[in-house]
């Protein structure tokens, strides 16, 4: 019967879309319909109806156009990430009338046949299935155009924040229409795009509200943002999509075509990048048909406009080297202009209560890899966590008044410039480089910690802390991925990518970089430097010489005594990224994105007193003199006062309001051993160990335990720290011993070390009678035997420390 039922609804459906004209001019027209409404002319026009809120949209059926949701007002917390400027899903959509109803499909270009056999391509769309977005109904028609009520389709959660406000268990949160609408203000037409926004509120149904909500809404019942709609007008012809190349650095976008001949790959990959073209193909410097034109929020105050204006204009640099002459303009945005609306690249300064991630985002033709609109997000709150790491560093204010020469802001500003220039990288479709640094700064697509020295006066100088311009690699990537469609035979970008690796240029990317677990020696977030282990050791210098002069200087006058907490922190760890650099070395693997035939090494062991060099520098970090916080400091921050709270930049406590000069040395172990001990590179340290004689893991583990638990003991505060950081092994050995993803023999080697430290604690129990030492002993003999226990917080307890941050 059900077959039936949906036979005859197909029948009937086919036989109301196939009536008359005569029959369809039965229906209102647009113009009579419309009478009493506001017109806004444009793409697809608009119709306002006053008396009735209602907003009707006159739309062509069976053309496709690009859908765009954003959120050009956002709710202010960098946890739950409903940002001013977010961008939502970008989809191609097509309107199909079936008698009265008017269905917005969205096709599914994820699975195509590039072929002119029709019946191929039928066979294709129809194994994989469409998305119907909405449906309407046909209010009106004139000239083959249909009018739809387009009011509950615009008013409404379309970013799906109330459910992403849920999942943060912030509340539940769901939409109310009676408090939304649309907002006309922000509701514009243009011959080539539709802008339309509206004012959406969520109310909340539970008596108690989170705290990221609770810190930003005036009320924390009700939270209104706004919504925008933009529908587009596809690109047209004239626009090549280029291949992708692992080597390119660029970000690629990929579909399946079932035309493929079964000796191709099925999976066919390009490049985002936008369109640009020489107006002279033929000259090796030629201005562009059209150049790339960004537009700075013109929110953003001064001095730090000037630095976005100023590091964003950097990439001009990288076009020039590709041929190009004024090929990428930066510009202030118009007062006219609205950055949601898609014909604007633009940078947004956008505001959160807390600091956060800035990121790079693009409208990208899903069909060919064009990108339509570049959108940058920078988070406004890093620049001062950039400015409190000067701060920390060089303890200025040793009179009443900020100095004249303001270092910290200098180097806050060339961050910036740097972070304008990385992001908008992002939207011209590069990808992160980690390997970068390890090529004298090659890329602004780097994470770069800042550069700190100490000059012979014995001062910490911040003058080169953060590279101008933009890089060598950059350059590279630029030239490969927009060189002159005429120009960019397949030798041709070859020899460009080539030619950088005879250079020394290298490019890793993300998925080889961020994991704990990861192994490339040279791809890592926040280091520095061709060698790891030599820059751990500088930045140790600048470590120690920022922790001896750590004093109230550190703060302006006035404030009050317990923030210098604020300017500690990030000088206490501010080896930490290095260290991460240097632990990733150990059990690690040489390797490039190889292709074959081109020449590059594809795999290379780390010899082995590579890495012995690395654990040994490593363990300098997990010593009791260096964890330990000096004596000097603890007296001088007392318990926060009234009125400040606690937040997550501080050390975790275990002494309540007091400093707890434990929890940063315990941190700072635990984020060591957080890297050096993940399962998989114990599981690699096992293999590389066979297969190469690398550092072996029984070796590993037994300097651990030897330069930790067997230690000469210390005494007074260096005693507890030392226990401490020896309590902390234990727990990555116990759970390492018990942890189902790793190998039998890592299991097995690690279950003999702590087999061998039992061992040695029931000896130590018998011969030694420091009853420190002994409750320290019986501890961990407990704790051995309950490896359920054992949870070790891989490194989350310690703050947020990146100095300024960027996301894709």
């Amino acid at each position: 019967m059900k077959y039936l039922t949906c036979f005859f609804w197909l029948v009937t459906s086919t036989l109301y879309s196939q009536t008359s004209p005569a029959t369809r001019q039965a229906l209102t027209p647009i113009e009579e319909k419309t009478k009493d409404c506001k017109k806004l002319s444009g793409y697809l026009n608009l119709y306002w109806e006053e008396h009735t809120g209602k907003l009707y949209l006159e739309v062509k059926t069976d053309s496709q156009l690009l859908y765009q949701q954003s959120l050009p007002a956002g709710l202010g917390s960098n946890d739950i990430g409903l940002d001013r400027g977010l961008l939502g899903d970008t989809r191609i959509v097509v309107f199909k009338r079936i008698g009265r109803k008017i269905l917005m499909v969205q096709p599914n270009l994820a699975y195509r046949a590039i072929t002119n056999d029709e019946n191929e391509k039928k066979a294709v769309e129809e194994s994989f299935a469409t998305s119907t977005l909405w449906g309407f109904t046909l209010e009106a028609e004139s000239n083959g155009n249909c009018l739809v009520d387009i009011t509950d389709f615009i008013v409404r959660d379309a970013m799906g924040a109330a459910n992403r406000i849920r999942k943060m268990q912030q509340g539940n949160f769901s939409f109310d229409k009676t408090r939304s609408a649309i907002y006309l203000q922000r509701t514009k037409n243009f011959p080539q795009n539709t802008e339309i926004e509206a004012s959406i509120t969520l109310t909340n149904s539970d008596a108690v509200v989170g705290n990221m909500v609770q810190s930003v809404a005036p009320s924390s019942d009700a939270i209104t943002l706004r919504m925008h709609h933009s529908f587009v007008q596809l690109p047209g012809p004239g626009f090549t999509p280029r291949l992708f190349d692992p080597r390119s650095s660029f970000i690629n976008t990929s579909y399946f075509d079932y035309s493929s001949p079964v000796s191709e790959p099925i999976e066919k990959h390009f490049i985002i990048r936008h369109r640009l073209q020489k107006k002279q193909p033929a000259a090796a410097i030629s201005e562009p048909v059209k150049p790339i034109t960004y537009y700075l929020d013109n929110g953003t105050p001064e001095p730090i406009r000037s630095a976005l204006l100023e590091g964003a204009s950097w990439w001009n640099q990288a076009f020039e080297a590709a041929g190009y002459k004024n090929a990428f303009v930066v510009k202030l945005l118009p007062d006219s202009a609205d950055p949601m609306d898609v014909r604007y690249n633009v940078i947004n300064w956008v505001h959160r209560s807390t600091r956060g991630w800035s990121y790079g985002n693009a409208v990208v033709d899903p069909r060919t890899g064009e990108i339509i609109k570049g959108h940058v997000s920078l988070g406004s709150l890093r620049v001062r966590q950039d400015y409190l790491i000067a701060t920390g560093l060089l303890a200025p204010f040793d009179g009443d008044a900020l100095p004249a020469d303001d270092k910290m802001l200098q180097m806050a500003l060339a961050r910036l410039k740097q972070l304008s220039a990385h992001e908008v990288g992002h939207t011209l479709g590069l990808m992160h480089n980690y390997a970068a640094s390890s090529s004298n700064r090659a890329s602004v697509m780097d994470y770069p910690h800042p550069q700190a020295t100490i000059n012979p006066a014995g001062k910490i100088v911040l003058s080169d802390a953060y590279a101008a311009g933009i890089g060598e690699w950059d350059k590279v990537a630029i030239n490969w991925g927009y060189r002159d469609d005429a120009n960019s035979t397949p030798a041709a970008a070859n020899k460009i990518l080539t030619d950088a690796q005879a250079k020394g240029l290298q490019y890793i990317s993300d998925r080889d970089a961020r994991a704990a677990g990861s192994l490339h020696p040279q791809a890592h977030l926040w280091d520095n430097g061709a060698d790891a282990v030599a820059e751990l050791h500088a930045v140790i210098k600048v470590r120690n010489k920022a922790l001896q002069q750590f004093s109230a200087q550190n703060i302006p006058p006035g404030t009050p005594m317990a923030m210098l907490e604020d300017a500690l922190v990030p000088v206490y760890f501010y080896h930490r990224y290095q260290l991460e650099a240097v632990a990733k070395i150990v059990g690690g693997l040489y390797y490039t994105y190889a292709l074959r035939g081109d020449g590059q090494v594809v795999t290379k062991a780390i010899d082995k007193q590579q890495q012995l060099s690395a654990l040994n520098a490593l363990m300098e970090c997990l010593q009791p003199a260096f964890l330990a916080m000096p004596a000097h400091i603890a007296p001088l921050i007392p318990p926060r006062p009234a009125g400040y709270d606690f937040t997550r930049e501080l050390f975790k406590k275990r002494t309540g309001l007091a400093f707890d000069v434990l929890s940063p040395a315990e941190t700072a172990a635990d984020f060591a051993f957080a890297f050096l001990l993940h399962t998989e590179r114990l599981n690699r340290m096992v293999q590389y160990q066979a297969a190469n004689n690398g550092l072996g893991l029984d070796e590993m583990l037994l300097t651990l335990i030897e330069k930790t638990w067997k230690a000469p003991r210390q005494t007074g505060m260096l005693k507890l720290i030392q226990q401490q950081t020896a309590q902390v092994l234990l727990t990555y050995l116990i759970a390492a011993s018990a942890d189902d993803n790793a190998s039998f023999e890592t299991k097995a080697i690690v279950g003999k070390s702590l087999a061998d430290l039992s061992n040695y604690i029931a000896v130590q129990q018998k011969q030694n009678k420091d009853a420190s030492w002994q409750a320290h002993l019986q501890l961990a003999a407990q704790r051995i035997k309950m490896p359920e226990k054992a949870k070790p917080s891989m490194h989350t307890a310690i703050p947020p420390g990146a100095p300024i941050g960027c996301e894709e």
